[in-house]
């Protein structure tokens, strides 16, 4: 080794001992015959001090040294003098007397400083990720990922689990999003895809008798990007025998607890987690991963509004829509140039505008209560729980764009009000998904989940009769205005499975054709199974604090799916096309 002691490892119990320590130079500072160098490493940073008295040649050598050079050091801990301690560091009691030192590298300035961050452009970090990485905060996301992964591999582990790999090349098959296609230079004409998740793969180890498999997952998705969302993340992929969905949901809820409370420093603010159907959510949070950090939620007036002189609310009501707003505390002084931003923001999500109420010492400013009379004003205030003080904000529209704006809207104020406190976790279940919604432009209905889930046993018959109210054994793990896991009990008989996919208006052959495989597995004895997928990405992102999982994985791409270190995608060359037996057209 080319050092016998980390630098951030030094203490006071290390004085007097002599070591060797190699990393890279964090700050320099010279004061003639002193230098000090903050030596970094994994570890962390120790000072090392170069005296040009009593070590001339190490110092002449060190007063060359600049930011991201990589020496190696030899010298004797000592402490440091009185009223110099850096309290900051947990080095800080110690520093180190260079007797010798070597430089291993040295280094071009950087585009960026590494010892602080200066707001510099994403695409900058990206392009010179290796040295993003090299800061403390990017370190740290790494290692609590790496102790994320370990603690979930230990946990289950424990618990009779089997990690076993799936493929990365396998078929294509409808998931949901585009799938990445990998062209077969051995079968012209054919493609391999990428994993959207192990899915089939992981149902047929249940089929296969392991009855207890998870896996650390590569998963890749050719959809748009946002902050949540990688074309290749990780997912703990888990799967289980003859279960029902309550020992799912026990199972991961004592892992993410455990997780939540040993691995990371924030705090659960449910213990244990709530249960919400997928009808309860969307009603009082207008979004079916709400954040429960805060209440603030969705209050329905139509029947109090149905029938008034405002002809908005009464049109929307009479055509089947609804009037919700929200109470958002102590707003009432916002101004109009205020109101308009929010009125904005709602039109971003489908909404035709706001109708707002304020509450003031001096009385009720609103766009609407002119029309509306007394009475009826009061009972809007009355249900919404109002005080003086508060601003009302309502949306009068069909119910899925209501729920999309005022759910959008929520979040806003939220971060507004201060409301959303990065330190806190607020997991919860969601569960009783409708198992279809109606393609209206396809006239057919579409999987609420995936083509395998199965339906709760007592909605069976309704797959016959209704299949719109037929309810799936689904279950989605949400934190935090984020979903990060979702799974269910799959459907483990074949004549069920061919009742879906008749619904969903997949024919037989199309369906032997892409799922042939599955449909001849169940009919060799399957047991029921269940399982889910949380991803890895997400979750770390809650736990570090961080905005986006860009902040928590290693090489991530841009928002537009590129990798601006490698300079991917990128061509190819004609031979390499040849031999894959592919030409390119150009885009209309």
């Amino acid at each position: 080794m080319l050092k016998t002691h980390n630098c951030g490892e030094l203490r006071a119990v290390h004085v007097g001992q002599r070591v060797t320590l190699a990393g890279w130079v964090h700050q320099y500072r010279g004061h003639g015959g002193l230098l000090f160098i903050n030596l970094r490493d994994r570890s962390g940073i120790v000072q090392v001090v170069f005296e040009q008295e009593s070590a001339p040649e190490a110092h002449a050598i060190a007063d060359e040294a600049r930011a991201e050079w990589v020496l190696q050091v030899r010298g004797t801990v000592r402490r440091r003098p009185a009223g110099t301690e850096n309290l900051s560091l947990p080095t800080g009691e110690v520093e180190v007397a260079a007797e010798e030192v070597t430089v291993l590298n040295r280094a071009k300035t950087p585009p960026f400083y590494i010892d602080r961050e200066a707001g510099e452009a994403e695409a900058l970090r990206l392009r010179y990720r290796y040295l993003d990485l090299r800061r403390e905060r990017m370190q740290r996301n790494l290692i609590l990922r790496h102790r994320v992964v370990k603690f979930i591999r230990d946990f289950l582990d424990e618990r009779g689990f089997i990690e076993i790999e799936t493929p990365i090349l396998t078929k294509s098959t409808p998931e949901g999003a585009r799938d990445y296609l990998v062209p077969s230079r051995t079968h012209p004409g054919h493609f391999f895809a990428l994993p959207q998740s192990p899915q089939q793969l992981k149902q047929l180890l249940m089929v296969a008798g392991f009855e207890r498999y998870f896996q650390i997952a590569r998963c890749f998705r050719d959809e748009d990007l946002r902050g949540d969302r990688q074309p290749e993340f990780t997912q703990l992929d888990l799967e289980m025998s003859f279960v029902e969905r309550e020992d799912i949901l026990q199972l991961v809820e004592e892992l993410y607890t455990r997780l939540v409370e040993e691995v990371s420093d924030k705090k659960l603010l449910f213990k244990p987690f709530p249960r919400l159907s997928y009808h309860e959510a969307m009603t009082r949070f207008g979004k079916d991963n709400p954040d429960l950090r805060f209440g603030m939620e969705l209050v329905d007036v139509s029947d109090l509004v149905g029938d008034s002189d405002y002809e908005v609310f009464r049109r929307v009501v009479a055509e089947g829509g609804q009037v919700k707003g929200l109470c958002a505390e102590g707003l009432a002084g916002y101004s109009r140039r205020q109101i308009d931003e929010l009125n904005a923001f709602v039109q971003n999500y489908g909404a035709k505008g706001l109708a707002w109420l304020a509450i003031q010492e001096e009385g009720i400013r609103s766009s609407f209560t002119r029309f509306l009379n007394p009475g009826t004003v009061e009972a809007i205030i009355q249900r919404m729980k109002a005080r003086t003080g508060d601003l009302l904000l309502l949306v009068a529209d069909r119910p899925a764009i209501v729920a999309e704006a005022l759910g959008r809207l929520r979040v806003e104020l939220g971060d507004r009000l201060g409301l959303r406190d990065n330190n806190v976790l607020a997991m919860a279940w969601i569960i009783d998904f409708p198992l279809f919604h109606w393609n209206e432009e396809e006239q057919r209905w579409d999987p609420s989940h995936h083509l395998f889930t199965a339906p709760m046993p007592e909605d069976l018959p309704l797959l016959d009769t209704d299949p719109g109210a037929a309810r799936g054994q689904q279950y989605d793990l949400v934190c935090n205005n984020y979903e990060i896991g979702g799974g269910s009990i799959r459907i483990h008989q074949r004549e069920v499975q061919e009742k879906v996919f008749a619904l969903i208006g997949l024919k037989m052959e199309e369906a032997r054709q892409q799922f042939g495989h599955m449909l001849e597995a169940f009919e060799y004895g399957t047991p029921p199974h269940g399982g889910i997928a949380p991803g890895i990405d997400r979750l770390v992102m809650l736990l570090a604090g961080e905005p986006n999982i860009r902040e928590v994985m290693a090489f991530p791409k841009t928002q537009s799916a590129a990798d601006l270190m490698m300079g991917c995608p990128s061509p190819v060359s004609e031979r390499q096309l040849q031999e894959l037996g592919l030409a390119l057209i150009e885009r209309v």
